[in-house]
């Protein structure tokens, strides 16, 4: 069950109402809850997200973060590009971690919807109406987890955070900023990435 508060905050979020999303809310929630641990203030969290941008299901991972607390901003979350609704959810203090996913059986039941039929034929989430979107998102909202999730068992994990530098430096070439992590030297000279021409 998600509580109503973090469902709005999340659409917020978000920018539309659509079942992928608060089904990311789940995800997040079912996985704090097997490590025993609340929502990232800070780093205390790392998510491993499996999403992709090459998918319809994107909209997973913004509810993974508004659940986690792991988000882009605090660079700890990472995504996988598996094309899968699942994370790992690591607490970095204890390197515990749990890996929870969708129940293939739920996602089959899933992907036959009016919506996704909709969303497959190009038309935009915030233009279905709502009486299709709002049946899916209550069920997403309110299935037991047994029905919906997946949640695997809490594991050991190897993990070390990486750890934000504080030292930049003006790219020699276009004059901006650059953190020392993004930073290329090339023929003595100090090169943002775009202007240093390698990843």
């Amino acid at each position: 069950m998600i509580d109503g508060h973090l469902l709005e905050m999340a659409i917020e979020f978000h920018g539309h109402k659509c079942p992928a999303m608060p089904l990311g809310i789940r995800v997040g929630l079912a996985a704090m809850n097997a490590l025993g641990v609340e929502r990232a203030k800070n780093k205390e969290l790392y998510c491993l997200c499996e999403t992709g941008p090459t998918h319809a299901g994107m909209c997973f991972g913004d509810g993974v973060q508004v659940a986690t607390g792991c988000t882009f901003g605090k660079a700890n979350i990472k995504g996988l590009g598996y094309g899968k609704l699942a994370i790992t959810l690591i607490d970095v203090r204890s390197k515990k971690a749990v890996r929870v996913t969708l129940n293939p059986e739920f996602q089959k039941v899933a992907y036959t919807s009016e919506f996704v039929k909709l969303r497959s034929q190009g038309v935009e989430p915030q233009d279905i109406k709502s009486e299709i979107t709002d049946p899916l998102v209550k069920k997403a909202v309110s299935l037991p987890d047994e029905k919906i999730l997946i949640v695997g068992e809490v594991f050991n994990i190897d993990f070390e955070p990486h750890k934000g530098t504080f030292e930049w430096y003006n790219c020699d070439k276009c004059g901006e900023a650059v953190f020392a992590s993004g930073l290329r030297i090339v023929n003595e000279k100090y090169l943002c990435i775009p202007c240093s021409g390698y990843e």
